[in-house]
């Protein structure tokens, strides 16, 4: 029984921490430092919580690297294949791998790893690495990965985990595949194929005379197919002999023709933004749509430093980003095959369309970007800086869930190229006001910008409108002041809790904080995003947004003001 009035069931050997309660009557709501009192008249006694009956149920009851299963109402410990138990006599301690064997094979080289799956077996979730694949693409990574022991697959997402694995037990319902990496040439394996061998040897014996002259005939067979292969692949697709080797196969390499007839000619354009021009097209299946990127200027010289960018982004795969495809290299002609988002751009969402997100489907929209921007911060394998994060880079897929696009390109432009109106990379009013000293770049510059879009999300409108008042005109400006004269209510266009719009306003007015170094580290702004750490009052003197930089957003809202009256 605890103090607020919940009994919480809590296993006897492990600490009495949240996270280990497998039971509990929910009564914690009953008030503080109560007590649970048992009637003496047994008459009157009425039973009103029952504990669980599953002997499964008390987490960790196996021990480390063993699940829990309930064949007949009992607890049976199991270990995986490859493993033993650290005692036969007591198989809730646990299990050990029965091959003392590190990395992906032996210094002899006859160690190979297996994979060994199960259904339906949960454990403690502690991941060193998360990826968005199929269930193929996750068993082939972890078997290339020598770090990766075991992964967890569920709903298209591959968790990577380290021995030893905690909390097993027999799950019902959809609770995902189990992929645990299986020494081949431990205890078990060896017996099975000590036994394989000699069935193979026997084989051998018999069948060898037949197998030799088989194989000649399939020889020369495979050699007919090779020529006409060759010849008909010359005729068909001749661009693709320049290509070489490529490294990462998952990229596919397309011809200037092969997209030109995708396109249709290249006539139906999707956007332009400041890496180039993109274009709708479809495979030649016609089942799946795809959007074509043609840059506008990129480096001129070195072919193999731009098959090592393609690479580079080829690799980089997270949920929140848009994947590419493919890329063409025919001479001068330099395409990027994206995946296709159908709801477009976020300005179009927010600005365009005629049903606007409501405000949980807005924060979920930010969440989506800040998990996006971590993942290139600090878990892909080469360390990214967006450099150019706004709402004409970040598009929404048909599930409203929202995905970072032109990452990883802004060191494939010219010079001339990477720089906008205002004689520095970025857009013009989602750029740290740092970038105007030409100081070095640091991931608190995509912060910044992260800012000023989670600002646009949240109050559902543009980062400069001209046709709003002058003091409105400006929106990092504008919710400076109304945060400051407790106005937050006056910023969204539909009633929200005020407790959660203040959180949000906070979070926002630290991300475009002038320092860099006061600016959270993105993987802070996650957290704060899920609630999960308190947000501290923002530094109120905000003298750094209203001098050089309110004065460059003014000069920014002039600008656009004289181009408007040049377009009537």
């Amino acid at each position: 029984m605890q103090g607020d009035g919940n009994l919480v069931q809590y296993p006897s050997y492990i600490p009495r921490k949240s996270q280990y309660a497998y039971w509990s009557t929910g009564t914690y709501t009953v008030g503080d430092n109560v007590s649970l009192n048992l009637d003496r008249n047994d008459d009157y006694w009425s039973i009103e919580w029952s504990p669980s009956s599953d002997n499964c149920d008390p987490t960790g009851i196996c021990g480390i690297n063993a699940y829990c299963t309930v064949p007949e109402r009992k607890a049976i410990c199991t270990c995986p294949l490859g493993f033993d138990f650290l005692d036969g006599g007591q198989p809730n301690l646990g299990c050990k791998r029965n091959s003392s064997t590190d990395g992906c094979t032996s210094k002899n080289g006859e160690t190979v790893d297996i994979l060994q799956e199960l259904e339906r077996v949960e454990w403690e979730d502690n991941p060193y690495s998360f990826l968005s694949l199929t269930r193929t693409e996750c068993r082939e990574n972890c078997l290339k990965d020598c770090e990766c022991e075991a992964a967890l697959f569920k709903e298209k997402e591959c968790r990577k985990q380290k021995f030893p694995l905690r909390f097993e037990r027999e799950q019902q319902g959809n609770s995902g595949t189990t992929i645990i990496k299986v020494r081949f040439g431990s205890s078990n394996t060896t017996q099975v194929s000590k036994g394989r061998k000699k069935q193979q040897g026997m084989g051998v014996l018999f069948g060898g005379f037949a197998l030799l002259v088989f194989a000649l005939i399939v020889l020369a067979f495979y050699a007919f197919l090779i020529l006409r292969y060759r010849l008909w692949s010359y005729k068909k697709v001749p661009y693709e002999v320049n290509e070489g080797l490529v490294e990462d196969v998952s990229l596919r390499v397309f011809t200037y023709s092969q997209l030109e007839v995708a396109t249709n000619g290249f006539v139906e354009i999707l956007g332009r933004g400041s890496f180039g021009t993109v274009f709708k097209g479809v495979l030649s299946n016609g089942q799946m749509k795809i959007a074509v990127k043609r840059p506008e200027k990129v480096v001129g010289e070195g072919d193999v430093e731009f098959r090592n960018e393609m690479s580079s982004i080829g690799r980089t795969h997270h949920r929140n980003l848009v994947r590419l495809l493919g890329y063409c290299h025919d001479d001068s002609n330099r395409l990027l095959v994206y995946e296709y988002m159908s709801n477009g751009t976020l300005s179009d969402y927010l600005f365009n369309s005629q049903i606007k997100p409501n405000w949980e489907e807005r924060i979920k929209i930010s969440l989506n970007i800040a998990r996006g921007i971590l993942y290139l911060h600090e878990e892909c394998e080469t360390h990214i800086i967006h450099c150019d994060l706004n709402p004409n880079n970040i598009l929404i897929d048909e599930h409203g869930c929202a995905k970072i696009a032109d990452f990883g390109l802004a060191k494939l432009l010219m010079p001339d190229h990477s720089r906008t109106l205002t004689g520095i990379r970025g857009t013009r009013g989602y750029v740290a006001p740092k970038w105007h000293k030409n100081l070095p770049v640091t991931v608190k510059a995509d912060v910044y910008s992260f800012g000023v879009v989670f600002l646009v999300i949240i109050c559902c409108r543009k980062s400069i409108d001209v046709n709003a008042p002058e003091e409105e005109a400006i929106l990092v400006n504008w919710v400076c002041d109304c945060f400051k004269a407790n106005e937050v209510s006056t910023l969204v266009p539909e009633e929200v809790d005020q407790q959660s719009l203040e959180r949000m306003i906070r979070i926002g007015l630290w991300c475009i904080e002038e320092d860099p170094a006061a600016r959270p580290p993105i993987k802070k702004v996650v957290q704060m995003l899920k609630g999960t750490v308190e947000i501290p009052e923002p530094p109120s003197a905000q003298s750094s947004l209203e001098t050089e930089y309110h004065h460059d957003q003014q000069a920014s809202l002039h600008q656009t003001k004289i181009l408007q009256s040049y377009s009537v």
